[in-house]
């Protein structure tokens, strides 16, 4: 089942819509949805080697957009909309020490956690709490999301056959280790935080 799965994320990424379908999921997850666009960007990138740079950008707009958007959340609407997604992560009791933080690292904090598998959300909403200076918080945003998702793209550009196969012949435990990644942010998020 989990190669048929693989299969069809594969077709999906050589379909018409998948750009679009891609800057949205990358939007979204800097703002709100809890799943990271590599679910997206690295099948499209082995269904179409050629265009990687293409998909590393489209990916990296629609995050950094989706994080401005994250950040007007917490700016302007944290009570309605910022504040349950906060709450997703257990992190209510953490939010005031955390804000200190920003305010001495804040610039430091967003690229850390737009390169790290760390639900990236969680910063744009308190980068808007907290009142870091939005174009610090997007030039931070706009390096290191475009260096996570052009670094993937090179990897893929370059190494793709090679990946392909590894994750063809290893289907089930790559599939582990990005769950176990995907996991792992949560709980970074939960207890280093």
């Amino acid at each position: 089942m989990l190669r048929r799965i693989y299969e069809w994320v594969l077709r999906l990424g050589e379909h018409r819509y998948a750009p679009g379908a891609l800057f949205g999921v990358s939007f979204a997850e800097s703002s709100f949805f809890p799943i990271p666009p590599d679910v997206m960007l690295i099948p499209m990138i082995l269904a179409e080697r050629l265009k990687a740079w293409r998909f590393a950008l489209i990916c990296t707009i629609g995050s950094v957009l989706g994080g401005l958007f994250g950040y007007y959340i917490g700016a302007a609407l944290y009570d309605v909309f910022g504040q349950p997604i906060v709450a997703f992560y257990g992190l209510e009791h953490k939010m005031d020490s955390f804000f200190e933080q920003y305010k001495l690292y804040g610039a430091a904090i967003v690229f850390l956690a737009g390169f790290t598998p760390i639900p990236y959300k969680v910063f744009t909403i308190a980068s808007g709490v907290a009142g870091l200076s939005l174009p610090v918080f997007a030039i931070a945003s706009l390096l290191s999301r475009g260096a996570r998702f052009f670094l993937v793209a090179a990897l893929l550009y370059f190494f793709g056959p090679t990946i392909r196969a590894f994750i063809e012949r290893y289907l089930g435990l790559v599939t582990l280790v990005g769950g176990v990644l995907l996991v792992g942010g949560f709980v970074a998020i939960k207890y280093l935080i």
